[in-house]
């Protein structure tokens, strides 16, 4: 187990305390995120690189799929830690928010100029000063914003998450395409 997946357990990035937080910051998205994003962007050669269970890589026709826990979809791989340090293709995922940033920083740095990053994070992630030096230097393209709330379950308890009535946090795709400098587009689904 390495260092991270510890910190995992332990997480207080949120509104949560840590010992309402999911183990290793598993939070499954709603399939339905992924038809969305599949509606407004096309994608090439897909690493979903914290796939969870798979509720977003099935969105994907033959899609690499990995995550630092085996949860019987995808190979075990810790996309941080990894020494690999190229992709040809477009990377797509849900990651733990509390590495969010660092998931797209690796990301962007391993891939070609004209491929994609598309990142399933809350709305809130456009604040801080430390991602505004992200988005400062590295644009999205587009942000997709969900006009309906898509639902992120609690280690992949979606019979859970209904029972409690939804969920309360507003996310977004957000699209970056390395190379890319203007200005952010800002566009609403669902």
């Amino acid at each position: 187990m390495s260092n991270r997946n510890a910190v995992y357990t332990t997480l207080g990035a949120s509104n949560h305390v840590k010992e309402d937080r999911a183990m290793f910051d598993y939070y499954a998205t709603d399939p339905r995120a992924g038809e969305l994003l599949l509606e407004q962007e096309t994608f090439d050669n897909i690493w979903e690189c914290a796939c969870g269970e798979g509720h977003l890589a099935q969105n994907f026709s033959g899609c690499k799929a990995t995550d630092i826990v085996d949860r019987g979809f995808g190979d075990v791989f810790d996309f941080l830690s990894s020494e690999n340090g190229y992709w040809n293709g477009d990377i797509i995922t849900n990651p733990p928010y509390k590495y969010a940033l660092e998931f797209i920083q690796k990301a962007l740095s391993i891939i070609p100029k004209g491929k994609k990053v598309a990142m399933f994070l809350k709305v809130q992630f456009l604040e801080t000063v430390k991602r505004k030096l992200l988005f400062t230097e590295y644009p999205p393209k587009v942000i997709y914003v969900s006009s309906s709330r898509i639902p992120c379950a609690k280690n992949g308890d979606f019979n859970a998450l209904k029972k409690s009535g939804g969920s309360a946090i507003a996310y977004a795709w957000f699209v970056w395409v390395k190379g890319y400098r203007e200005d952010t587009i800002v566009k609403w689904i669902n």
